[in-house]
């Protein structure tokens, strides 16, 4: 019962991400939107969640992970029902912004819950393949969902779908979740925090406003100054605290820093291809918003039925098959679309997304198994929040890149526009296949130990300081 309450939340934002991207062009009439406003509606709220993700993952380890786990179904299903009354734009990227503050206290929270309910290390790499088939899941019923919904009642019922989840979970999780926090209590760190807004918040805004502003004009060379003063001062600031917001002794386990980067490269690439398949398929094939949702199922069943697998693959062979088919596919689904075009076969494009789908569905539990599993549990809930942040780190810049190269182009430009997002969407499988390499070899695993007895016996003297 746990793990179905967790799975929930999960369903809610996942499934609130894939319906949101096939009524981009139904908001794009309705609110006469340009393609940067396209972009923050998806950004907005995944920004946000990368912003939040790792206070929110320590503030359920201080104050209790029930608590905030049902704070966050009540900000979420709140944010959702704003969302479908909103006047305008710029109140539907706010909204989508409150949506962003719940989700944040979802996901890593429950994959704390999961941690600290799964103790033997196999029945959890079991319970996150099941997480994982529910992303699948999700965004097999968020396009055909979201489909019927946009074609029948309007881009606005899209938000209705979460409020009846939301209040379902909310009482569920009053039953039957128990409450669980770290041993001991860590700091808040606001200046930590603040640096991360300041970071991914310009360097976003940046990318995003560069095709109108001007990839070299004054303002946005600027943004990007601020936002590497703000990597730069994050460093100096968590370095020297002894309770940092971002850890940053994490990274000298090679599974975890590797995990970390794989999560950015693949959620890069997911992001990418919901944000431009989907503008493709409706602007410049004129499918509807069912008939675009029906024609990238595909990707979402193969999604479905490799995550579970990918979970089974992890606990009985570890992390590192799963990794290599995953940056595989992805990369041979993506390089299907490098010459797409306005006659591009049907047949070519079901084979691109059923690739992508097989290498998203195989990705996630690798990525979420690395990174928590070399940590001691008191350091799940942060741990769980960096490679949930770095998740949507990557599909934040997927869709600020992807949206700018594509700018301002229609039909057909718009086609030929795409053919260099493919190749870098190619690229981030590479990269998966690189790191999942490096991160499953004997000296890496060796460094995983070698982190983790550090913070066991940190914790052994807090706790003999503390006594």
């Amino acid at each position: 019962m746990v793990l179905a309450v967790c799975c929930m939340s999960l369903l809610l934002v996942s499934l609130d991400v894939t319906i949101v991207n096939i009524a981009l062009p139904a908001i794009r009439t309705d609110l006469y939107a340009s393609l940067s406003g396209l972009q923050w509606t998806v950004d907005a709220y995944t920004l946000v969640l990368a912003m939040l993700l790792m206070l929110s993952g320590s503030l359920g380890d201080r104050l209790g992970r029930r608590r905030v786990f049902r704070v966050g179904l009540v900000l979420f299903t709140l944010g959702s029902l704003l969302c479908s009354i909103a006047p305008g734009l710029g109140w539907l990227v706010a909204f989508r912004m409150l949506q962003a503050v719940g989700g944040s206290m979802l996901n890593p929270v429950a994959m704390a819950i999961l941690v600290n309910t799964f103790r033997d290390p196999a029945e959890r790499a079991r319970a996150i393949g099941v997480w994982g088939a529910v992303v699948g899941v999700s965004m097999s019923l968020g396009p055909i969902v979201g489909g019927v919904l946009v074609d029948g009642l309007g881009w606005r019922s899209i938000f209705w779908v979460n409020v009846p989840i939301g209040i379902l979970a909310l009482v569920l999780t009053g039953r039957v979740v128990p409450e669980s926090r770290a041993p001991r209590a860590r700091a808040v760190d606001p200046a930590g925090q603040a640096l991360v807004v300041v970071l991914l918040g310009s360097l976003t805004y940046a990318i995003i406003e560069a095709p109108d502003r001007g990839w070299l004009s004054l303002s946005t060379v600027v943004l990007y100054a601020v936002a590497a003063a703000a990597l730069v001062a994050l460093l100096a600031v968590e370095l020297r605290r002894r309770e940092p917001l971002v850890e940053l002794r994490f990274f000298r386990s090679v599974p975890f820093s590797a995990a970390t980067l794989t999560a950015v490269a693949a959620f890069a690439a997911l992001g990418t291809f919901l944000f431009v398949n989907t503008l493709y398929l409706q602007q410049v094939r004129h499918f509807s918003p069912v008939e675009a949702g029906l024609r990238t199922l595909p990707m979402a069943v193969l999604a479905g039925i490799t995550a579970p697998l990918s979970g089974r693959l992890v606990a009985t062979r570890g992390a590192r098959v799963p990794l290599v088919l995953a940056g595989i596919a992805t990369a041979a689904g993506a390089l299907l679309l490098v010459r797409v075009s306005t006659t591009t076969p049907q047949a070519q494009l079901f084979a691109a997304y059923a690739l992508i789908g097989l290498g998203f569905g195989l990705v996630n539990a690798p990525i979420t198994n690395t990174a928590t599993s070399g940590m001691p549990r008191a350091q799940a809930g942060v741990a769980a929040a960096v490679a949930s942040t770095s998740r949507q780190v990557g599909a934040s810049l997927g869709v600020a890149v992807s949206g700018s190269l594509v700018a301002g182009t229609e039909g057909a430009r718009f086609a030929s526009a795409s053919h260099v997002v493919w190749i870098l969407v190619a690229g981030c499988g590479i990269v998966v296949v690189a790191l999942g390499l490096l991160a499953t070899g004997a000296r890496a695993l060796g460094t995983a130990e070698r982190t983790r007895a550090l913070f066991e016996q940190e914790g052994a003297a807090r706790e003999l300081a503390d006594a």
